[in-house]
Order: structure tokens, then C-alpha cells, then sequence
């Protein structure tokens, strides 16, 4: 019992002492970020869709044959074969069957609809070009569609790897052949 009241004290003592000891200050950061590199990066950014934004206006306005169309997500489009008696279009889960080229803004074909296959992709749960999973979702059975896509709806600053490098708008044709819900589908 003794020993409790020993051991009580010292802790209550140990207590006082650090409670009446002068607060230690936080350690300062070593540098102060200024954020000027990400000021600079919106800098460099703005004028480069600025630029891609002039290039695709000279594209369009030169094509007067086709009657194009702006997307609300900063990219545009025109149809070379439109499907007006159908009025559904491939939503999220849904599996859509297309085929595709893929062109730099000169008209320069970088990959072939041969190159590039057939495509199978579900919708809005398989990666793909960002600006391509949007415009599909605009198609209907059957359509035909040139997408001109800046780089950031494009490959962005990575580009694909291959034959795409940083920064390259793009144009692609799209021709949505079918869609259908995933679970109508036979996995293969």
C-alpha cells in the first residue's frame, strides 16, 4: 500500500513538472513554396489549348462540307452518316462495338481501322481515350462520326507509347456498329 502511494505521488509529480515546463515550438518548414511552378504549368497549359483550340477553328472553318458540332466537353464533332430512326444510345454498362482511324489534324492517318481491329469496350467501365468513351455515348446504332479531340481529350502530355507523342490533338472516325447491355453478352 505504501508502495502505491509512492508510486502515485511520483507520477503526480512527473505530471506537474511537464505540465509547468515552457511548450516546445513547432519546427518551421524548411523552404516556403511559392507555387510559382503551378502558376507557370495554367500558364503553359492555357496557351497550349488556346493553340489547339485555333488549329481545330482553322480545320473547321475550311471543312464546309461538314457542319460541325462543339461538345460541352471541349471537343468537337461532325457525322458522316446519322441514324434518325433510332433514338437510344450506349449508356454506362453497356457494351458498344465500333471500329475506328485515328489521324493527327493534317489528315495523316496514325492508325488504320485495320491497325486497330474491331473494338469492344463497356462503356464508362474500361479505359480508353478520354475523349473517344465520351463521344461513343453521344452515337447511336450505325453512326458515323469524326471526333476532333484536343491533346487533353486526347493521349495528354504521355501520348500512347508508341506513335502518338505529348501534346497531339487528334482526329478520330468512329462508326458505332452495336451496342447491347452487358448481361446479353456471351463472354468469348
Amino acid at each position: 500500500m505504501k508502495l502505491l502511494k509512492i508510486a502515485g505521488c511520483l507520477l503526480l509529480g512527473m505530471n506537474l513538472a511537464t505540465c509547468c515546463t515552457p511548450k516546445q515550438e513547432p519546427r518551421r518548414p524548411i523552404s516556403h513554396a511559392s507555387g510559382e511552378f503551378m502558376k507557370q504549368s495554367v500558364e503553359r497549359n492555357k496557351k497550349l489549348n488556346q493553340s489547339e483550340e485555333n488549329i481545330i477553328e482553322a480545320i473547321i472553318k475550311k471543312d464546309t462540307a461538314a457542319d460541325y458540332i462543339s461538345s460541352t466537353k471541349g471537343y468537337w464533332y461532325c457525322y458522316h452518316k446519322k441514324n434518325d430512326s433510332e433514338t437510344a444510345k450506349p449508356i454506362k454498362g453497356d457494351v458498344a462495338f465500333f471500329d475506328y482511324e485515328i489521324k493527327d489534324l493534317n489528315g495523316n492517318i496514325i492508325y488504320s481501322q485495320n491497325e486497330l481491329k474491331p473494338q469492344r469496350y463497356l462503356v464508362d467501365k474500361q479505359n480508353i481515350m478520354i475523349g473517344l468513351s465520351d463521344g461513343i455515348k453521344l452515337m447511336k446504332k450505325g453512326e458515323k462520326v469524326t471526333f476532333l479531340f484536343p491533346s487533353h481529350m486526347a493521349f495528354g502530355y504521355h501520348g500512347d507509347n508508341n506513335k502518338i507523342g505529348t501534346n497531339k490533338p487528334l482526329m478520330c472516325t468512329v462508326t458505332l456498329n452495336d451496342f447491347k447491355p452487358e448481361n446479353e453478352i456471351k463472354i468469348e
